[in-house]
């Protein structure tokens, strides 16, 4: 039971704005290869910054006649699919009857909504339209074949829940599939500086909700996660989440690979290496007033700017400990100098005891004007990334400095470190025990850590950065596109007995 079309949807289809990007572009290049030109993505249309993403091709799907404005043509990463960007304004004006119809259906709490919410549900409604359209239109060609049609639709995260509600009413033909990347009081009771983990079992979601002003969030959330037929997230860690504060058990993990095609080969992987260094040199030069030695630790940290739940707060301290240990070491005159790659993060470079901080306050999409060069391009320059995240469902950031043969530091509270805890290959990734309450404790030992690689002899530097390369190889796509192929097929079998139960026709 696998899917004779899939229709993927987010918020950040062609609209680069976090991991969940990394996440569905790495993985269009794998459902590309097994559903070529079967998969269409849908995200919103952003004009001029989705089209640094996405190439307009009118000769796609051009006999279809779309209920609402969309632009056709491909996702602009490995795999070229096909992405449907479309326009929702029209959708405003309907906003309270289309809150009514949630409520109704299914008990959807949009009362309480501000910021984010009332944008995000009516592009879920208005993908969901869309879906229906297509869905319509392409029958006619499985009709024709007299094949029996097998469609999924894949929702990731709260902003494209209304999509599921809509298919759910109006075309229960097509399975449908929530994955919830991270939860929404799961990451609300991190940030808000409330223990997580010593508590978990006696979190209420509902409960929380309603404390930390998340109802309406929190109930798209949690309807979409009982309604879908098949719901799934990235990691262990998320799954106990999801079971407890969202009253619903995931059907399956689907952990997030990566996709190699990203990093470059041989002498090509050299040469920009080479380059990234040079650039990392020079503006670390720069900004702190003095040519930087070339033997300096380079040390990376990037992701969203959230002080506690990516551990921004613990790598300070853990450069304020590296600095006192250098200063009373054998070695002295090292010097360390940290890149935190963080957007909006403007703070003046630091400078202590040989330990220095160069503030990046960037989106590195090669258009910033302190390097004017992509994050990836610039990873695959540093010693050594860390990411000592209290709150991460997974962690793509660890994940991909691992790709690019960079060894990282994170913690047992991140989905990827409790994965790469358990392979074999430990040595170009360090997981550090993080939990509620060892702050300090995780402070000292990421020092220690980044002070044992810093001199490490030639030699073990090439391992640790061929074990990097090693982890990242077992996660990828390759080996995890098999839990999607399993999460389909449990979602077209909910399908299937959904559609006994409403006693529809067999779909033909």
């Amino acid at each position: 039971m696998q899917p004779d079309y899939i229709f993927e949807t987010s918020w950040e289809v062609c609209n680069r704005v976090g991991g969940i990007y990394a996440v569905l572009s790495t993985r269009a290049a794998s459902m590309q290869a097994e559903h070529p030109d079967k998969v269409f993505f849908f995200g919103p249309d952003f004009g001029e910054h989705s089209d640094i993403y996405f190439k307009q091709d009118k000769s796609l799907l051009k006999e279809w006649k779309a209920p609402l404005p969309v632009r056709i043509g491909r996702w602009q990463v490995p795999g070229e699919p096909m992405a449907i960007l479309l326009k929702f304004d029209s959708l405003w004006p309907k906003k309270d009857e289309i809150y009514a119809w949630a409520w109704n259906k299914f008990q959807v709490q949009s009362h309480a909504a501000y910021g984010d919410y009332d944008e995000s549900c009516l592009f879920g409604y208005a993908a969901g339209m869309v879906m229906e359209s297509l869905y319509k239109f392409l029958l006619k060609s499985l009709k024709t074949r007299g094949k029996k049609p097998n469609f999924c639709m894949h929702a990731n995260e709260w902003q494209t829940a209304f999509s599921i509600f809509y298919l759910e009413d109006h075309c229960p033909q097509i399975a449908t599939l929530f994955t919830t990347h991270a939860t929404c009081i799961g990451r609300s009771i991190a940030g808000n500086g409330k223990p997580l983990y010593d508590y978990f079992e006696a979190y209420n979601g509902d409960q929380m909700a309603y404390e930390l002003n998340m109802v309406s969030k929190h109930s798209v959330e949690k309807q979409a996660a009982h309604w879908a037929d098949c719901f799934t997230t990235v990691s262990d860690i998320t799954a106990r989440e999801c079971k407890q504060l969202l009253d619903k058990p995931v059907d399956i993990v689907t952990p997030n690979g990566f996709e190699p095609t990203y990093v470059p080969k041989g002498a090509e992987f050299d040469a920009r290496r080479a380059k990234a260094r040079e650039a990392l040199h020079k503006v670390a030069g720069k900004m702190l007033g003095g040519v930087v030695p070339q033997n300096a630790l380079l040390v990376g940290i990037s992701g969203r700017l959230e002080i506690k739940n990516k551990g921004i707060d613990v790598f300070a301290e853990a450069l304020d400990k590296l600095a006192q240990k250098i200063y009373h070491s054998d070695q002295p005159e090292k010097e360390v100098v940290a890149f935190v790659m963080i957007p909006y993060l403007d703070r003046a470079p630091a400078r202590k005891g040989k330990v220095s901080a160069v503030f990046v306050p960037y989106y590195l999409d090669g258009q910033d004007p302190m390097f004017g060069m992509k994050y990836y391009d610039l990873l695959l320059g540093l010693d050594v990334t860390v990411f000592p995240s209290y709150y991460e469902p997974w962690g793509y950031t660890p994940l991909e400095s691992c790709a690019f043969h960079v060894p990282t530091i994170t913690t047992s509270l991140a989905g990827f470190g409790a994965w790469a805890a358990k392979q074999k290959d430990q040595f170009g990734v360090v997981v550090i025990d993080r939990t509620d309450s060892n702050f300090n404790e995780v402070a000292e030992n990421i020092a220690d850590a980044l002070l044992r690689y810093d001199r490490l002899c030639g030699e073990d530097k090439a391992r640790a950065r061929a074990e990097a390369e090693a982890v990242a190889k077992k996660a990828d796509w390759k080996h995890f596109f098999k839990y999607y192929r399993k999460a389909y097929e449990i979602a077209l079998k909910k399908r299937d007995q959904r559609m006994d139960e409403l006693q529809n026709p067999r779909l033909l």
